[in-house]
C-alpha cells in the first residue's frame, strides 16, 4: 500500500491508503475539534478565521490562526523534502513522515491531560495536530499520485459532484472508470466521516487517550504491506500442507 508507487500502484492500493488514512484524519478532526475547539485538519475555515480576525482589529488572534495556516504549509514541506532527500519511489521513503505524525499524536495523548484551555497551549497542541496533517496529505498525496487525499473534503465532493453529472448525462463509454473514480471519493468521504464521528466519540468517553487510536491505525498502515504478506504466506502454507499431506491410515 506505502511501497507501490507510479505504474506498480493499481486502484487497489489507492483504496486501501483512502480508506486507512481518511479515516485516521477524521479521528484527529473530531478529537481534536473537540479537545481544543480547532479544525486541525484543514485550513479553509481558519482563511475565513483570519480574516474576520484581522477586519476586528483582532491581531494577537490573526497571529495565531495564521500560524496554524503555515504549520500545515510546512507539515506538506517538511514532508514533501524528507522524500525528496530519500527517493520518492524507495520503498521506506514515507516511513519517517508516518512516524513523526505518530509521536506527535502519541506526546498528544500523554501530555494531553496537562492541558489548561490556555491560548499557548492551544496553540501549541492544535498547532501540532495541523503539522501533521500537512505532512499526511503532503504523503498520501505523493504517495497516489495526486489520486488520494485524506485531511479534507471540499475537493472530494467537488469532483464527486462533476462525475455524478457525467455518469447520468453523458454517453461517455469510459463509465466504469467513473464509477471507480467515484467509489474512491465515497470511500474517503464515508471514512473521514466515520472517523470524525468516532474521534468526538471517543474523546468524550476516554479524553485524550483518544489520540494513541490515529496513532494505532497509522502503525497498521506502516506495517500493513507486511502483515498482509506475511498472512498470505500463511495461507498458502496451510492450503500446501492440507493438500499434499496423506491421509492417515486406518
Amino acid at each position: 500500500m506505502l511501497r507501490h508507487t507510479g505504474q506498480r500502484r493499481t486502484y487497489k492500493h489507492n483504496m486501501r491508503l483512502a480508506a486507512l488514512l481518511s479515516l485516521t484524519a477524521g479521528f484527529v478532526n473530531g478529537c481534536g475539534f473537540v479537545a481544543f475547539s480547532v479544525l486541525t485538519t484543514n485550513v479553509t475555515g481558519h482563511v475565513a478565521l483570519f480574516a474576520e480576525r484581522l477586519s476586528k482589529g483582532d491581531f494577537r488572534s490573526a497571529r495565531i490562526v495564521g500560524l496554524w495556516m503555515l504549520l500545515f504549509l510546512l507539515g506538506a514541506f517538511v514532508c514533501s523534502v524528507l522524500i525528496g532527500k530519500i527517493g520518492r519511489n524507495q520503498r521506506y521513503a514515507y516511513v519517517i513522515p508516518i512516524l513523526t505524525e505518530i509521536a506527535i499524536l502519541t506526546c498528544i495523548a500523554f501530555y494531553g491531560f496537562n492541558f489548561d484551555h490556555s491560548l499557548l497551549q492551544t496553540e501549541v497542541f492544535a498547532g501540532s495536530l495541523l503539522f501533521a496533517m500537512g505532512l499526511q496529505n503532503a504523503m498520501v498525496t505523493m504517495i497516489s499520485g495526486s489520486v488520494v487525499r485524506t485531511t479534507h473534503l471540499t475537493g472530494m465532493f467537488t469532483d464527486l459532484g462533476i462525475e455524478l453529472s457525467t455518469v447520468f448525462y453523458s454517453n461517455s463509454a469510459d463509465k466504469g472508470t467513473l464509477r471507480k473514480k467515484m467509489l474512491l471519493r465515497l470511500t474517503i468521504i464515508v471514512f473521514f466521516v466515520t472517523g470524525g464521528i468516532l474521534g468526538a466519540y471517543f474523546f468524550n468517553s476516554i479524553k485524550f487517550y483518544s489520540f494513541y487510536i490515529p496513532a494505532v491505525i497509522l502503525v497498521i498502515t506502516m506495517f500493513y504491506d507486511i502483515f498482509r504478506i506475511h498472512a498470505i504466506k500463511m495461507v498458502w502454507r496451510i492450503k500446501r500442507n492440507f493438500f499434499d499431506g496423506t491421509p492417515g491410515t486406518a
